[in-house]
């Protein structure tokens, strides 16, 4: 196992550049290095909590007093049209070094910041993909028996942003299986350019946040109507932006201390100006309560809020 760090600091490892310092803290490569640091976690009596690539998270402002184990490394293997991915890689250069070997298909998902595990654990999606549609197989270890297992994509339990491994963190994703499709290397980097081009234009780029704060809704029928009414596209399956629920309700642009909903775009709460963790959580409460009230909707948050 990799030298465990004692305090380091979260705040310069997620994109919202928040939080305090971590008691302890390893970078782990493979599945035996991950067992070896919930051993190192259970003989110092700490708890451990596993950290992936920091872009959609908040840390608290006391830190984390525990052993953060970041799973960490760009490594895959290729056979047919079938990849298998270290939970560590990062999901666009994956999506790129795929396309350039001729595979491809899920080009939608490109630009979406982070890594293999965390995209599996949430189902990331853009543009009406989702890395569901992708994955064969997940690995995973179990961390209170030490049981390593595959789960078939049934088993992983994927609908919206959710997973079997998000409501059972017992399990920890190691590695995927996806099956890709063969597709010329000069339409897969296009079609990357293309996705990553329009992720520009709707999203903020390069801002201290956890992209989408929350995600988007279930709404009522009459809530979907106003929706469709007004932006001219059908509410997918009955689901409606969240963005477009906290411009309505009148909290675009509203503060808490150093934090802001985003005025270009409100679902993104952003540090604009040295805020704390605190700062960030009152004004999830407020738009939360403002959307409540005027919707009847509930938002429920799509970043991770980790506790000390």
């Amino acid at each position: 196992m990799h030298e465990v760090r004692e305090n380091v600091p979260l705040s310069e490892l997620t994109t919202f550049k928040i939080g305090g310092s971590a008691r302890y803290f390893v970078d782990v490569r493979s599945e035996q290095e991950l067992l070896e640091s919930f051993e190192w976690a259970s003989s110092h009596k700490v708890r451990h909590m596993i950290f992936a690539g920091g872009s959609n998270v908040l840390m608290p402002d006391a830190g984390i007093d525990a052993l953060m184990v970041r799973i960490k490394g760009d490594l895959w293997g290729v056979s047919g049209e079938m990849v298998d991915t270290w939970a560590g890689t990062n999901l666009l250069l994956l999506i790129e070094s795929m396309g350039k070997n001729g595979l491809g298909g899920w080009e939608k998902l490109a630009g979406i910041p982070g890594t293999i595990g965390g995209a599996v654990r949430g189902n990331a999606g853009a543009f009406g993909s989702e890395l569901k549609d992708f994955v064969h197989i997940v690995r995973a270890l179990n961390i209170k028996t030490k049981e390593i297992r595959e789960f078939t994509n049934a088993e992983c339990d994927f609908s919206y942003r959710h997973s079997y491994f998000k409501v059972t963190p017992e399990w920890v994703i190691t590695r995927a299986i996806f099956k890709l499709h063969a597709l010329d290397s000069v339409d897969s980097a296009r079609l990357v350019q293309e996705t990553i081009a329009e992720r520009e234009k709707r999203h903020l780029q390069n801002v201290r946040a956890a992209g989408s704060y929350f995600m988007n809704p279930v709404a009522p029928e009459a809530v979907q109507k106003l929706f469709e009414e007004e932006k001219g596209m059908k509410a997918r399956n009955g689901r409606v932006p969240a963005g477009w629920l906290i411009e309505k309700a009148g909290m675009k642009g509203a503060r808490v201390g150093g934090a802001i909903a985003s005025i270009q775009h409100p679902n993104y709460l952003v540090n604009e100006n040295d805020a704390s963790s605190k700062d960030v959580l009152e004004l999830a409460l407020k738009v939360k309560k403002a959307v409540l009230d005027k919707f009847g909707v509930e938002l429920q948050e799509e970043a991770e809020v980790m506790q000390g």
